[in-house]
């Protein structure tokens, strides 16, 4: 049986390729074998507003207005600069990196918990340590296996146990409102100094907002460095809480995502659709709704 997070991939694939022919909300409905009545309901679950009000964000006209949006917020993040630990807007996650010494040793004496827990975006793979969630990929088709072989390759020199309470935990608070009511999340990365600077101002990207590659050169005081920013974007091992997602190109268009291009997407107007102030974009069908 397909989960909610399926239908809607499926559904954002079918309306990127029939957006000439601009489908109606049934025949959305009728491409994933369910009512209307069905799939709105279905969506309105998944997404908190309609099928209509949730495509817009998925514009690239609504992407560029955001693009637009986040220089001033870039700006005062550039200000302020990126030398203490760096924060969601509403003070979520911080982000610790493993000392020169743990890096050499790729988290020896580390102890890592591992887990597949359920996501809005489908099942992921979450890793923690006592001092923070180091890994967490979204995972579709493959193996857990492969999974928790990419965690041992990143952390060479650690040791590994299943922990699914402990995950199971932690995943709750991801996505829900416990995570405020409950404090703060840290993350434990290792990477290059570039790496994590990089990563350190993804934090700094409200959700629902948007940024460009080269806005986060230029956040990070390397303007002519935007190539290598999206490598080090590439390389994130922490999906969302390190958000990655909402990097995108100067044109409006999504670009590459290491966990799926359609799950960007939903990403993004998942993110929009939970912040009422986003501006509305009217330039999709009436049709849908």
């Amino acid at each position: 049986m397909k989960s909610d997070y399926e239908r809607i991939a499926a559904a954002i694939w079918f309306i990127e390729r029939s957006a000439p022919e601009q489908p109606t909300l049934a025949d959305i409905a009728s491409q994933l074998g369910l009512s209307t009545f069905h799939f709105q309901r279905l969506f309105q679950r998944w997404a908190g507003v309609s099928p209509k009000r949730f495509l817009q964000f998925l514009t690239v006209q609504h992407a560029k207005q955001l693009l637009e949006q986040s220089k001033s917020v870039l700006d005062t993040t550039y200000e302020v600069g990126l030398s203490g630990p760096a924060r969601l807007h509403d003070h979520f996650v911080s982000l610790e990196a493993v000392t020169p010494g743990e890096y050499k040793t790729r988290g020896a004496e580390l102890r890592i918990g591992y887990g597949i827990q359920p996501s809005p975006f489908g099942s992921m793979f979450l890793a923690t340590t006592q001092r923070g969630v180091c890994w967490l990929s979204f995972i579709a088709d493959e193996p857990a296996e492969l999974e928790l072989a990419s965690l041992k390759r990143f952390w060479q020199g650690a040791e590994f146990y299943p922990d699914k309470e402990g995950t199971g935990a932690i995943a709750k608070r991801i996505f829900t409102r416990q995570r405020n009511e409950n404090g703060s999340l840290t993350l434990l990365v290792k990477g290059t100094n570039f790496q994590i600077n990089v990563w350190k101002a993804l934090l700094r990207i409200p959700p629902g907002l948007l940024c460009s590659y080269s806005q986060v050169a230029r956040t990070i005081g390397n303007p002519s460095a935007a190539r290598a920013v999206g490598t080090a974007i590439a390389v994130n091992p922490v999906a969302y809480l390190i958000p990655c997602h909402r990097v995108i190109r100067e044109v409006g268009i999504p670009g590459d995502y290491r966990w799926g291009g359609i799950r960007k997407k939903a990403l993004i107007a998942w993110e929009a659709a939970h912040l009422p102030t986003i501006p509305r974009d009217r330039t999709l069908s009436p049709d849908i709704s």
